[in-house]
């Protein structure tokens, strides 16, 4: 092959390589931008009564307000759609700020969490803390919530219509304290609902315990197209990085979530939210 031959193959090559990359930085901003797909699921409790009509939980997730992706704007966006959910209980399950470096922009916790004051749900907003939320400044990031009409949960429960529901700190930071948040669970009595930054406590809870609800792991944010991701961020890898998971009488969502964390890209992960209608085990 002659010198002018081989330049034409490389020539070629490097617009084959340059197409493939701008194919794949496409589906990436894509994957990141898209509305949240709407994930659906009905769980059945223990301990609602008999005749207790259906109930609408809705799991949002790793907001990370930050530019490029996730500025306030886009939220209150995401907020419109929640609300037309109708839901009857909205539970966040943590890392509402982002302090990442790639970032455009960073905004402070009553920039990031303003736009959730207009989420509406008629039996309570409830949140816990993520690792995020603990390396911004927890104090700040509670104080907006509550300013936002959310309750906040670590390592406590609360009641809400017939459900008791539980707010695990962050594990991830070593600020879980599981076994507080189930005591208190069962102080309260009724269906039995737990709300954790991470998915990882969930072996630990009892048989029969109930429903259990994380993000944390953004269903791996970079995965590949054939399942799997190169890392989720949780102990148990992939085991309880995206979905739901029964075992041992429990039910386990974790959310893809809505935001980035270190990158401010997805990649065949997109956002999501869960919309989970709970009636009682005998329905």
């Amino acid at each position: 092959m002659g010198r002018g031959s081989r330049w034409r193959t490389l020539r070629w090559v490097f617009v084959v390589l340059l197409a493939a990359a701008a194919a794949l930085a496409a589906k990436a901003w894509s994957d990141t931008a898209a509305e949240p797909e709407i994930m659906r699921l009905t769980a059945r409790l223990d301990g609602l009564p008999a005749g207790t009509p259906p109930m609408r939980l809705l799991l949002l997730s790793d907001i990370h307000v930050s530019g490029p992706d996730m500025p306030p704007e886009r939220l209150a966006r995401i907020v419109e759609q929640a609300n037309r959910l109708q839901p009857d209980v909205v539970l966040i399950a943590g890392d509402f700020v982002s302090e990442k470096r790639t970032a455009t922009r960073l905004y402070s916790a009553a920039e990031a969490i303003a736009p959730l004051a207009a989420l509406k749900a008629p039996l309570g907003k409830i949140a816990v803390p993520g690792n995020h939320d603990h390396w911004f400044g927890v104090a700040a990031v509670r104080r907006e919530l509550e300013r936002a009409g959310f309750t906040v949960l670590a390592n406590a429960a609360v009641r809400a219509g017939p459900l008791a529901i539980g707010g695990i700190d962050d594990d991830y930071t070593g600020h879980a304290d599981p076994s507080a948040a189930l005591a208190a669970v069962d102080r309260l009595g009724g269906g039995r609902v737990l709300l954790s930054h991470s998915p990882d406590p969930f072996p630990d809870l009892p048989a029969g315990f109930g429903l259990m609800l994380a993000g944390h792991t953004h269903c791996g944010q970079i995965r590949y197209p054939w399942g799997g991701s190169p890392a989720t961020m949780s102990a148990y890898g992939d085991r309880y990085a995206c979905g739901t998971v029964r075992e041992n009488g429990n039910l386990l969502v974790t959310t893809a979530g809505l935001g980035t964390s270190v990158l401010p890209f997805r990649l065949f992960s997109r956002p999501e939210m869960w919309l989970i209608e709970v009636v009682p085990a005998g329905r």
